[in-house]
């Protein structure tokens, strides 16, 4: 055991130390209003990440697993309908689409990026095809021209699960403004986290963001609090969650600059044993994880060494959606080589802001003292 401090896979408190007196201030005028569920602070920061996304409208929701089944319902997608996830992705994704009424049909992943493409869902579009979900992994954006040079010709829906891509962009444009709509997750890790669930859907469709925020709130119309115009859920952002979100957002793009930062640095150093995914010519990750894949068999050597020097990793995600018990069908999990492959190979190294070089050269080095062994 090592004697040195330990390394946090996710360091929160050095995030939030600097701008500790906003957020203790924006709990307080939030007791103070007695503003906890909607109200302004909610619609200042669906204007303000609306502007930021790039996208016309945004609708605060209460987590990103929401936000996308409201957007699945909203376009109408239910049962008899088939939508095209990347098995690859955490549950949520597919969990939504089987929520809705919907079946995913997953499908695999280019090797070097771990992102669907175009090949991907044309191979997998069938007559009942009416959505993709374009999963923006890790904090780099699918390519979202050869996606549409797919869907935009058969008439399907592209969705962005941008929940791991908050400012990230393709060829400039950020992620939440490219389908027609997007699902966001502002859960506490995320780099746009709050102070415990929420979400938000960004979106062109003015009669869908009305929809969303109908159902979102129990079906209210909008010209009346009495009166319900569609069978309606609790799906609502809370008034403290919008608070945070909205200090959290001004420091948004810094912190992204230090991830990439970050990621340059491991990217330097690490031995190549430790394969990092490739960023596309035409994206800008945020790295919301660093995942790196490593040789066959060798991620439990590699994990209970980190253990062993106090270092924090994580693997995202060791059992592919297909795999998952709630997607089992008597024909068992389709055969998708790429995401089966890199299961067993994936592993998620420290990343946040404010990792330091020392730190990263410790993280590497350590990786590089088992490869001598």
């Amino acid at each position: 055991m090592t004697d040195q401090p330990p390394i946090a896979f996710l360091d929160l408190a050095a995030s939030h130390a600097p701008i500790r007196g906003r957020l203790d201030a924006a709990w307080s005028a939030t007791v103070d209003r007695n503003g906890f569920v909607g109200g302004p602070e909610v619609a200042a920061f669906e204007e303000e990440f609306a502007n930021y996304v790039g996208a016309p409208l945004c609708v605060g929701v209460s987590n990103g697993t929401d936000a996308l089944e409201l957007i699945l319902d909203g376009l109408g997608i239910g049962p008899g309908d088939e939508v095209i996830v990347p098995a690859n992705t955490f549950i949520a994704t597919a969990e939504a689409v089987v929520r809705a009424g919907a079946t995913p049909v997953f499908v695999d992943v280019d090797p070097t990026t771990a992102l669907i493409t175009g090949d991907h869902v044309r191979a997998a579009l069938t007559p009942r095809t009416a959505a993709v979900m374009a999963v923006h992994l890790y904090g780099q954006m699918v390519d979202m021209t050869d996606l549409a040079s797919v869907t935009d010709p058969a008439g399907v829906a592209i969705i962005e699960d941008a929940a791991q891509a908050h400012g990230a962009t393709w060829d400039g444009r950020p992620a939440g403004s490219f389908g027609v709509a997007a699902g966001f997750s502002f859960y506490p890790g995320k780099n746009l986290g709050a102070f415990g669930d929420g979400g938000a859907v960004t979106t062109a469709d003015s009669a869908l963001a009305e929809r969303i925020r109908s159902v979102a709130n129990h079906g209210r119309s909008a010209s009346s609090r009495y009166e319900h115009d569609h069978l309606g859920r609790n799906a609502r952002m809370d008034g403290l969650q919008a608070a945070i979100l909205r200090i959290k957002l001004a420091e948004l793009d810094g912190w992204n600059k230090a991830r990439r930062e970050v990621a340059s640095l491991y990217d330097a150093r690490l031995d190549q044993r430790y394969r990092p995914f490739a960023e596309a010519a035409a994206a800008a990750s945020v790295y919301h994880l660093y995942v790196v894949r490593c040789l066959d068999d060798e991620r439990d050597v590699v994990t209970a060494v980190l253990d062993r020097h106090r270092i924090g990793w994580g693997v995202h995600y060791p059992v592919p959606c297909h795999r998952q018990t709630p997607f089992l069908t008597a024909d068992g999990p389709a055969m998708l080589p790429v995401v089966d492959a890199q299961a067993d190979q994936l592993l998620s190294l420290p990343m946040h802001p404010h990792l330091t070089i020392e730190e990263i050269d410790r993280v590497c080095g350590v990786l590089d003292e088992l490869d001598r062994r």
